[in-house]
């Protein structure tokens, strides 16, 4: 059983991590920012500044806790002695952040023995950070984050995302279709992380996506759950690359099923 002592010592770093890549990265932007790499698909872009963020993450992890394993999207893998690993998106939101759209932000989390412990979300251009302690709530800059009420489902504000493999995006904005005529509207956000704090904070009813890494995952799946919201995939399953899913429980339970209806969690 991890300490409250440990609990808090990660916090502060994952915190301090999370806000220096965020600074990097909002004040260090080139204006002739360009694509560096491409991952799944030539529009699954990486940035100059992607990599130095997650170097900028990787060095103060290695400073602080060095005997800590990471998991990092841009190709950090470490393993660790310590029990804990940490599991680093340093840019949530390529899209958004090369096209200068605001809507990004750095995913930073940590696990104990295979659970999400920690979990801090920073988003520079909302002046903002979120984060979660395993038991101890969900909080955004000293304010405690609890999810939206119960409501019906066709009152209830839903986010998505779509994959940049084009055969799955197809898949999923059919299934983008079938919902869309049950709920109030659905929103398209561009950062998964993002998406996960704003059902935390009551901006979102839910959220759903298939395809996420556990990067994209780890850090606001956490800040859902303290927040109230309840957190899956396909019925009796975790949130997983096969299907992810947050909302407040009563949204939860009528969303759920409509995407196994939908064939969510399939390409």
């Amino acid at each position: 059983m991890i300490s409250d002592e440990l609990k808090a010592e990660l916090l502060d770093v994952g915190l301090e991590a999370a806000r220096r890549a965020g600074e990097l990265l909002r004040d260090g932007r080139p204006a002739d920012l360009a694509v560096a790499a491409t991952k799944s698909s030539p529009i699954d872009v990486v940035t100059e500044m992607d990599i130095a963020a997650e170097k900028l993450i990787t060095g103060i992890l290695a400073e602080r806790r060095p005997a800590d394993g990471l998991l990092g999207e841009e190709g950090a893998d470490v393993a660790g002695t310590s029990g804990v690993r940490w599991v680093v998106d340093p840019l949530d939101g390529t899209v958004n952040y090369l096209y200068g759209l605001p809507n990004w932000g750095v995913s930073i989390a940590a696990e104990y023995l295979g659970q999400t412990v920690v979990g801090v979300v920073a988003a520079p251009m909302r002046g903002e950070t979120c984060h979660a302690v395993l038991g101890g709530g969900a909080w955004r800059d000293g304010v405690r984050l609890a999810c939206r009420p119960a409501a019906p489902l066709d009152q209830a504000l839903i986010a998505t995302g779509f994959a940049y493999v084009q055969t799955r995006r197809a898949h999923q904005a059919e299934v983008a279709r079938r919902i869309i005529p049950l709920v109030r509207d659905i929103r398209r956000g561009g950062s998964a992380a993002l998406d996960l704090c704003d059902v935390a904070a009551g901006r979102l009813d839910g959220y759903w996506e298939r395809g996420l890494n556990p990067w994209d995952l780890a850090a606001g799946e956490l800040i859902a759950r303290e927040a109230g919201a309840l957190t899956g995939g396909r019925p009796g399953e975790p949130a997983s690359g096969e299907l992810a899913l947050a909302a407040g429980p009563a949204v939860f339970g009528a969303l759920q099923p409509l995407l196994e209806e939908a064939g969510a969690w399939h390409d």
